[in-house]
């Protein structure tokens, strides 16, 4: 069933302390092989499409709104023999779980669980057809919120619009205890609207509700908070995993909130990363990708400046927690005699440290002077009209170098 759907059981606190679903253990489900992870008040599901963001959605309404969304033969891991199981652990420790086999299946402790929104990228696009009438009254007068908002606009751009209205309308109300689970908030939305979503969605959640989405914009990952981040991936053989990263360290909260921007945080969003010191590599490296044959955009490569070599470890450091491939390319700074300062050689250290000497490429003595680069006036732009032109035996066997092991990492997790 499209649309927005709700189900519910007893009338929601309004209390603060924890709240919602803590624990999803998923085997045997779609592409979900065997796959856990604990969300937070706020979840955000990051990956490719076809990786199985939906489908551990869809896992999760499965145990909380069975009468709404039965299982299906076609809801088989293919090579589980008809066999799932998905658990739903809430906050006090209840928990509710589906076990399923062919012909048969089973839900128990779906009373428990607290009343269930469900909101799939199709209700931006159609009509919304709501649920059977839920048990919950405060259940009951969000879904008519959100179905009244989103119904009586006539274009999927405006039924997005319509959401953010929805939203601002539980809130006014004082709409608490509810799990809303969201596939790609940013549909239609202009990036402006996309970031007011998303400050909307992060009051909801503290107000005393909950909410996990799945999503491909980078305006709807908070890099301070890794740890409302869920990265999924399927690989082959083994169909979806799901890696939870640890949070950022006190230390390094100011740091990240002053240097993420959301052009930076389309690394999570990449195949593979190219992490340089600053605008002149960033500017550069798609020509030399394109003159030997390689488009960034299309293999999913992210080139991310990364406001001086001293911050090369930080995004190291964010790439390693999230798993996401990467090279980190930056300056030897050795100077013309061949020697090198304590704080240049300390802080080489830290990078080939935090990155790991296979995931670092070093330019001796610097870009500059690899790229066949001079002076130092206007090195941005004149970088850009060089490169522009040059094909590809013109490129420096280092920046080819770097091009090729950034598309070989695209192919290794594409092949994972």
């Amino acid at each position: 069933m499209s649309g927005v759907v709700a189900r519910g059981t007893a009338e929601p606190t309004r209390d603060h302390s924890p709240f919602g679903v803590t624990r999803v253990e998923v085997k045997g489900f779609r592409s979900a092989r065997e796959v856990a992870f604990a969300p937070g008040p706020l979840c955000a599901l990051v990956g490719e499409a076809e990786a199985g963001k939906s489908n551990l959605l869809a896992a999760i309404r499965a145990v909380l709104d069975p009468a709404a969304a039965p299982l299906r033969p076609t809801d088989a891991a293919a090579g589980g023999g008809g066999q799932i199981s998905i658990r739903i652990g809430f906050a006090g420790g209840a928990d509710a779980t589906l076990e399923a086999s062919p012909g048969r299946a089973a839900v128990a402790g779906a009373d428990q669980a607290p009343p269930v929104l469900f909101l799939p990228a199709g209700a931006r696009a159609r009509g919304v057809i709501a649920g059977g009438p839920p048990r919950a009254a405060r259940a009951q007068e969000a879904v008519e919120i959100f179905t009244g908002a989103l119904g009586r606009e006539p274009t999927s751009a405006s039924r997005a619009l319509s959401l953010v209205d929805a939203l601002e309308s539980c809130s006014a109300r004082g709409i608490t205890g509810l799990v809303l689970l969201i596939e790609e908030p940013e549909l239609y939305l202009r990036p402006q609207a996309q970031r007011y979503l998303y400050r909307l969605l992060r009051e909801f959640t503290a107000a005393g509700n909950q909410v996990i989405y799945a999503t491909h914009s980078a305006n709807f990952l908070n890099v301070t908070r890794l740890d409302e981040l869920v990265f999924v991936d399927r690989l082959s053989g083994t169909g979806t995993r799901a890696l939870h990263p640890e949070p950022v360290t006190a230390d390094e909260d100011f740091r990240v909130i002053t240097e993420f921007d959301a052009t930076r945080s389309e690394l999570f969003l990449a195949r593979a990363v190219v992490l340089v010191e600053g605008l002149t590599e960033k500017l550069v490296l798609p020509f030399v990708f394109s003159a030997l044959g390689y488009d960034v955009d299309r293999a999913a490569i992210s080139v991310v400046e990364c406001g001086g070599k001293p911050n090369i470890p930080l995004f190291a450091r964010i790439c390693r927690a999230t798993g996401i491939p990467f090279v980190a390319v930056h300056d030897s700074d050795r100077k013309r005699d061949g020697r090198m300062t304590r704080p240049h050689r300390v802080l080489n250290e830290l990078i080939a440290d935090t990155a790991g000497p296979d995931s670092v490429l070093l330019l001796d003595p610097d870009f500059e002077t690899v790229a066949g680069l001079r002076g130092h006036r206007r090195k941005p732009e004149r970088a850009w009209r060089e490169f522009a032109t040059r094909g590809s035996s013109e490129i420096p066997s280092e920046l080819v170098r770097v091009a090729e092991l950034a598309v070989a990492l695209t192919r290794s997790s594409a092949k994972a």
